[in-house]
């Protein structure tokens, strides 16, 4: 399978674009009226003021503190950068911010110091401390991360955890753990060798070694070789701290029969020859990014024995922080804790190890697009496993609790689990699915607008993104100066152009489409016109005859005309059974409105028709559907023959015995909201529905576009199904991100149930 590949240009689009940066603050609170002003602020404000300055434990009750971490840099050690100052490191410290929020719910602040002082970091931070509930130091080099990171500990009442040290620590002990399962050895026995010196290197020794290794059986190196007794040369007080008696001198003669390798080096350091002569069953985790001391697969070339990890996506057990520090401030946060300890990140790093001897839920393998089961190639948890918001902060909370650092003790962890659980992003999840669906499916897509810079970035990202093969439709020359003025004219060589001058099959076409049409009123020029001149008709005659496998289209032009088009070629009308089916995805929630692309104005039976249809979508995205037939009428009030097919329909799919949730006619506010839907106990919706099948068309495209333009929800479809072939039509004010979105729903086949 292609692996993702990024331009200097994508990246420096995707932090522009929609605004410059990463993320927004938005309030949490109504700011729209006076009241609400006077409350907010004066004279309001004035009265958690007072409570917190008679009790400062009340500032985790009345304000943010309680959910805020700090994503504090200096800049000297940035990813594998280097010293690239505090300005620069801008982008990484607000990415670190939005994982924060992606995978935990946590706000997070960065904040970019401009001194490589350690005395200037350490009062920064002291100061800053009131405003929040945990720091996380990040890309500072060593030996100060050491300095400053222990002094703001022992001076500071909040969790102070520097990632690059105890995030790689933590996930690298859950996956040692389950290998020396594997390989049935202990910890206490094994013989450990560490490559690299540095900040992330010393904490993992140190943490391993707190959960029971031995400092006789641990060599560290560095890039002078074996931190022995007695070495005076490259030596701090880190390092002496784990100096072993051996006489041992280089990495090659520490690896002898050694049982662990643990690397936070640099690419190539290990050589098949030092894993050759390495114990039985070794565990190596080659951790260097963005390239390993060893590779998976030189090192099974020599050892098939051999449990191999790397910090990299593309291979199995990957060694990602992520997995960890999200979760460690979510349980650290929740019971107001003093600091991270050893035990809670033991705890994380055993929560996690014993996550992924647990059966893997379909939805996550549905999204690595392979099954995944405890083993060799499956020893730490993936990085978008749903359960990971509720199982690992628990054991950190816990471990807090049992270790005196918590302020206030969770009295109910199964309601606190419960809460967790509603915390999670359903449309992060999604979302990740379908693209990993997508790499394995290795479509061929056919991009109908060739002459739109916003599709052409697309096909050029998902040619880039590794999903499969991007046909462009358009005049050559007119494609390669566009692509030309985007900044990506080397992307030429990445997309195929395609038109009717330069395709073979233009007299295939034809023939095939004059034998659909002519009996529809179309002659021989007609026909000409459109296999050769229409776009959308040629891309469609591509997909019809097997030269791709999926269409996107619609960017450019109206969907009425798309949809014509396309029906020259394909059954795309309601009678042939064609459904739209639009995704909102808002504020971790996703609701499908149907039919907003091909009914006008549905009967009862095309509104169960419809039903079964955005079902069957909403299944293909991992949601149990719950259908709601949403009117202005909440059954049968207020009377109106206008509402009567919404009442009617329902009645239709009871006959049909299909196999979901489904309830009508109901307003939305009823729909949506358990609060009011509480109001009808005999509703058949076990929660509030997922779905909304509305009264016709025009109903639909005003609540998408309302929802888009007032709330900023994220829209995916109209999805089309009931087509013989993936085939997705964007709408015009489409992004390229949407555009891409749509191709990858085609690549993955959803709508295709026939």
């Amino acid at each position: 399978m292609p692996k993702p590949k990024q331009t200097r240009e994508e990246a420096l689009a995707f932090h522009m674009d929609p605004r410059p940066g990463k993320f927004d603050i938005t309030p949490s609170v109504p700011m729209t009226t006076q009241r609400d002003l006077s409350l907010a602020y004066s004279p309001g404000v004035a009265v958690p003021c007072e409570e917190i300055a008679a009790n400062p434990e009340t500032a985790y009750d009345y304000t943010n503190k309680g959910n805020l971490v700090a994503v504090i840099s200096n800049g000297t050690a940035v990813l594998g950068l280097g010293n690239l100052g505090a300005l620069a490191s801008k982008p990484v410290m607000e990415g670190k911010s939005v994982l924060f929020k992606r995978f935990a719910d946590v706000n997070s602040i960065d904040i970019e110091l401009d001194t490589e002082d350690p005395e200037q970091i350490i009062q920064a931070v002291k100061l800053m401390g009131p405003t929040f509930g945990g720091i996380n130091l990040e890309d500072i080099k060593a030996p100060e991360c050491f300095i400053i990171e222990q002094r703001l500990k022992e001076e500071m009442d909040i969790p102070v955890f520097h990632d690059d040290q105890h995030g790689t620590a933590v996930i690298c002990a859950a996956g040692l753990i389950n290998a020396l399962h594997i390989s049935g050895k202990k910890i206490e026995e094994c013989r450990i060798v560490l490559n690299g010196a540095g900040a992330a290197g010393i904490a993992c020794l140190e943490l391993i070694k707190s959960m029971g290794a031995k400092h006789d059986n641990c060599i560290m190196c560095d890039t002078k070789g074996v931190i022995f007794q007695g070495r005076t040369e490259g030596m701090n007080q880190w390092k002496s701290a784990h100096a072993a008696k051996t006489d041992a001198r280089s990495l090659t003669d520490a690896m002898k029969d050694a049982d662990v390798f643990l690397g936070v080096s640099a690419k190539g350091a290990v050589t098949q020859d030092m894993v050759a002569s390495m114990a039985p069953n070794p565990v190596i985790f080659a951790m260097a990014n963005p390239d390993p001391e060893i590779t998976p697969e030189d090192a099974h070339a020599v050892r098939e024995d051999a449990i191999v990890a790397t910090g990299r996506s593309d291979y199995p057990n990957q060694v990602n922080n992520v997995l960890g520090f999200p979760y460690l401030f979510r349980g650290a946060l929740d019971i107001h804790a003093r600091a991270i300890n050893d035990e809670m990140k033991i705890a994380c790093a055993r929560a996690l190890a014993e996550l992924a001897r647990e059966d893997v839920p379909d939805e996550v393998a549905l999204a690595y697009g392979q099954k995944l089961s405890f083993g060799r190639d499956y020893i730490i948890p993936t990085p978008f496993d749903p359960r990971l918001i509720y199982t690992i902060p628990p054991a950190v909370a816990m471990a807090g609790m049992a270790t005196g650092v918590a302020r206030r003790p969770i009295v109910d962890m199964a309601g606190y689990e419960h809460d967790l659980k509603a915390r999670m992003d359903p449309t992060a999840q999604i979302l990740q699915g379908l693209y990993a669906r997508a790499r394995q499916a290795q479509a061929t897509m056919v991009f109908a607008e060739g002459d739109d810079e916003r599709v052409l970035r697309a096909a050029v990202a998902y040619q880039r993104g590794g999903f499969g093969r991007a046909l462009v439709v358009g005049r050559e020359d007119d494609v390669r100066e566009k692509l030309k003025v985007e900044g990506l004219s080397e992307a030429a060589a990445d997309v195929e152009i395609v038109n009717a001058a330069n395709t073979e099959h233009l007299n295939d076409y034809k023939d095939f489409l004059y034998n659909r049409l002519q009996r529809s009123g179309h002659d021989q020029k007609d026909i000409h016109r459109l296999a050769a001149r229409d776009r959308h008709a040629f891309s469609a005659l591509m997909l019809a005859h097997g030269h791709a496998d999926g269409l996107v289209t619609g960017a450019t032009r109206k969907s009425a005309h798309v949809l014509d088009r396309i029906n020259s070629v394909f059954d795309a009308t309601a009678a042939d059974g064609a459904v739209g089916v639009t995704a909102l995805l808002h504020k971790g929630k996703i609701v499908f409105i149907a039919d907003t692309l091909v009914h006008e104005w549905p009967d009862e039976n095309d509104l169960a028709d419809i039903a079964i249809a955005a079902a069957q979508v909403a299944r293909a995205l991992g949601i149990e559907p719950r259908v709601a037939f949403a009117s202005f009428s909440t059954f049968g009030y207020p009377v109106s023959e206008r509402a009567n097919k919404m009442h009617l329909a329902p009645k239709v799919l009871d006959t049909r015995g299909v196999d979901f949730e489904y309830e009508g006619e109901m307003a939305v506010d009823v729909a949506l909201n358990p609060e009011a839907m509480a109001n009808y106990p005999f509703c058949r919706l076990t929660g509030p529905a997922n779905i909304l099948v509305v009264p016709a068309r025009h109903s639909a495209s005003i609540s998408v576009k309302l929802m888009q333009e007032m709330a900023g929800a994220t829209v995916i479809g109209p999805i089309l199904t009931g087509v013989d072939k993936p085939i997705q039509v964007c709408s015009t004010v489409s992004t390229v991100n949407d555009i891409l979105n749509m191709a990858i729903l085609a690549a993955c086949k959803v709508g295709q149930f026939k």
